[in-house]
């Protein structure tokens, strides 16, 4: 909105809200769903770039692909069935969910750098600065938000 020295008010456009960029994508569990969730993630972050000028570093796109990476390989492992990744960004952050046929929620395990494996969790929660994990009515859904802003 711009305002002029005479009182006057002027929209410009840009002052309307804009709805964050959504998408989603289903994965059947077969061999490579893992890989082209990472593909959709990152095409996900680019579009981010490009469509909302959002101001995403490296690091930043790297910790989005790391938590795409570790919910979508908990949802392979350990459902008995298809699952769903769904993200949502804006400038300023990227909200990762994973829906699954599974009803158990994830569990996060005490820091030991002795045990081999189940970091998934742990990681996620290190990067995200929100992590939630619900029973839906088709099993559960898993939400990690990545906020971009120090």
């Amino acid at each position: 909105m711009i305002e002029h020295l005479d009182g006057a008010v002027i929209p410009t456009g840009f002052d309307v809200p804009v709805e964050p960029l959504r998408r989603a994508a289903h994965y059947t569990g077969e061999p490579g769903c893992i890989a082209e969730a990472r593909a959709f993630a990152a095409h996900f972050v680019d579009q981010l770039r490009t469509e909302w000028c959002a101001a995403i570093g490296a690091r930043a796109g790297g910790e989005v692909m790391l938590v795409v990476s570790e919910l979508v390989t908990n949802a392979d492992r350990h459902s008995n069935g298809p699952y769903i990744l769904e993200l949502e960004g804006t400038d300023a952050s990227v909200t990762v969910c994973v829906y699954d046929s599974s009803d158990a929620l994830p569990l996060r395990f005490p820091k030991d750098p002795e045990r081999i494996g189940r970091h998934g969790l742990e990681i996620v929660h290190a990067l995200a600065a929100e992590v939630t994990a619900e029973r839906v009515p088709v099993g559960k859904r898993v939400r990690a938000v990545v906020s971009f802003e120090s």
